[in-house]
């Protein structure tokens, strides 16, 4: 039996589903995109090969390896994207939630079915249909749960809009002693500069009071000021708008004081060193173009 517990984005991880790059499929046509980052690369030839997103994925887990992480695999579908664990489930304290996931994607959570039966199933719950909300749009920070959604009247015609209202409700009446604070974001469907996808793309914690934040993700200014309020500015690093594009908030804590970052982000890693973070670096930027990064491809079950 697996004992989940997960209360913050930055305590010593101790087991985690680390998605897998094999088998990955052909490139997706420009009409199968699901985010505006992987469209731009379809359309310029430069959408990331096989090889090159499982030696990223290698180099990854190697990391997590050397802090004596327990690292899960999902099992192999042929010709399918099984990178973004972090989309199909998350864990609050100790309960495994199931996200409602685009339709195609459904067999990435059949791939993981053998880890989740080994979690307590009365500790495993799938929110109903109109409920969506993936664990990319989820941020725990102790008695928090950030959440990131996206209020505009014209929802349904984002798929890039990935966390609803009611998956916003779903998580209040599920977690009543928590303090749940949405944040609405910006979306776009053709300018990955100008689409926060999920939360995790224009905020993260990192250490025990600091934060890597993008002003401009957020639709509300009153959103990203509330941020500023609970962490403090001077505990806030600020991306510049091509640095949310290359998704530098997408970082992943093994520990308060160690942070795994992609080894172009020479701005942020200096700043991290600057206040006491061991940086594990690792090359990532190809899977980067899929609009997603090293917390995208995580899913943590236990930390301290």
């Amino acid at each position: 039996m697996i004992q989940l517990n997960v209360n913050n984005e930055t305590s010593r991880l101790r087991a985690v589903i680390l998605g897998i790059a094999y088998s990955n499929g052909s490139t997706p046509t420009a009409e199968e995109a699901y985010d505006p980052k992987s469209l731009e690369h379809i359309l310029k030839g430069t959408y990331p090969v096989e090889r090159d997103m499982v030696f990223e994925m290698e180099a990854f887990e190697k990391v997590l390896l050397k802090y004596d992480v327990k690292v899960y695999r999902p099992q192999l579908i042929e010709n399918y994207n099984q990178i973004f664990t972090r989309d199909i489930g998350f864990v609050i304290d100790d309960v495994f939630i199931k996200s409602n996931i685009l339709p195609e994607r459904e067999h990435e959570l059949d791939a993981i079915q053998y880890i989740i039966e080994q979690f307590d199933p009365q500790k495993v719950v799938r929110p109903p249909v109109e409920v969506h909300i993936e664990g990319g749009d989820v941020m725990l920070w102790g008695d928090y749960i950030f959440i990131g959604t996206y209020k505009g009247s014209d929802y349904e015609n984002y798929i890039t809009a990935r966390t609803n209202k009611q998956g916003v409700e779903y998580i209040k009446n599920l977690f009543p002693h928590k303090i749940v604070k949405e944040f609405d974001l910006i979306k776009s469907k053709i300018e990955a500069r100008d689409n926060a996808l999920h939360l995790d793309c224009c905020f993260q914690p990192v250490g025990k009071d600091k934060g890597i934040i993008y002003k401009r993700g957020f639709r509300e200014e009153a959103d990203y000021m509330y941020l500023v309020a609970l962490f403090g500015k001077e505990n806030l690093f600020h991306l510049k708008r091509n640095e949310m594009y290359e998704m530098n908030s997408n970082v992943f804590s093994i520990d308060t004081n160690v942070v795994v970052s992609e080894k172009k982000f020479k701005r942020l890693n200096k700043w991290l060193r600057g206040h006491g973070f061991i940086v594990e670096e690792v090359p990532y930027a190809e899977i980067a173009k899929q609009e997603g990064l090293l917390r995208c491809s995580t899913l943590p079950l236990i930390r301290d």
